[in-house]
């Protein structure tokens, strides 16, 4: 069985490697160069940048590396599942369904699942970790799909960003809803709802804003003993281990994993962005 994810799924490179799941990189534009997300590029790069005042762009993953990848599948005879970034923030997802259909014209045997995570980040990456824990415990292809696409839908997201600007800019929130502007220490949240990235309220001060994403967790998740929590920032990471020790103190998670935003996504949310996914059920 072969396993599938792309770079928004903010996962380490390493992960990549020792779990034999396949990576297929977004790709980063800086001036007049082109990243490979993972690949060729450390998000600490497209932070610098930023910093100095240089705004990266993004394109999706390569359908030329989709159609190699998905014909060697089909010509193996092995199973595929591909789980994507959600289909509301990239092409990513959709290029890959046409991609599969061209390939299934020529090997009508093709054997690929994909699925829209309708996630980002390590919202993201805790399905494709856990879609490779269960393969590596001999679970079915099946099991594995029914297990991921019910995380998926039961995935909570929290954000918070120094500057909605830069979402706006790259069209992953309308411009409208930038609304924060500049007004000196007010932070949004903003959550996932139904694989777009919505705002829920804005707040004066990073200790508040902490405090409430740790309510709104204790609103919406569940059975936090069972729960690997993820954590993502933006070359913040003492903001992060703040948020950690919030969690760890009111809600006593089984485990809670910190890891730095993607190159892709932190282009389009800039440092000092914080996230943490969590589930709002745990059992099927």
């Amino acid at each position: 069985m072969r396993l599938f994810a792309d770079s928004a799924s903010d996962l380490p490179k390493q992960f990549f490697t020792e779990e034999d799941v396949i990576l297929f990189p977004l790709r980063v534009h800086i001036g007049d160069k082109d990243y490979e997300d993972i690949r060729t590029i450390h998000s600490k790069q497209v932070y610098d940048a930023i910093r100095s005042d240089i705004h990266p762009k993004t394109s999706q993953v390569s359908p030329e590396e989709m159609l190699n990848a998905f014909e060697q599948l089909a010509k193996s005879g092995d199973e595929g599942y591909y789980i994507a970034f959600s289909s509301e923030l990239s092409g990513t997802y959709s290029t890959a369904v046409m991609v599969a259909d061209q390939v299934r014209e020529e090997y009508p045997e093709l054997k690929l699942t994909i699925l829209d995570s309708k996630a980002a980040s390590l919202g993201y990456g805790t399905l494709v970790k856990e879609a490779a824990r269960l393969r590596a415990a001999g679970h079915s292809l099946n099991e594995i799909i029914e297990k991921t696409r019910f995380m998926a839908e039961h995935m909570e997201s929290l954000f918070t960003v120094e500057d909605l600007d830069y979402m706006a800019k790259g069209g992953r929130i309308s411009k409208g809803s930038a609304f924060v502007g500049g007004l000196l220490n007010i932070k949004p949240l903003l959550h996932v709802e139904d694989g777009k990235l919505v705002p829920i309220e804005k707040l004066r001060g990073r200790k508040k804003v902490l405090r409430r994403m740790v309510e709104l967790m204790q609103e919406r998740g569940a059975d936090w003993g069972k729960q690997t929590i993820a954590i993502s920032h933006g070359d913040d990471l003492e903001f992060a281990h703040l948020l950690k020790k919030e969690i760890e103190d009111s809600l006593h998670p089984k485990q809670v994993d910190i890891y730095m935003i993607g190159s892709v996504i932190a282009a389009h949310t800039g440092p000092g962005t914080l996230a943490v996914f969590y589930l709002n059920q745990v059992d099927m």
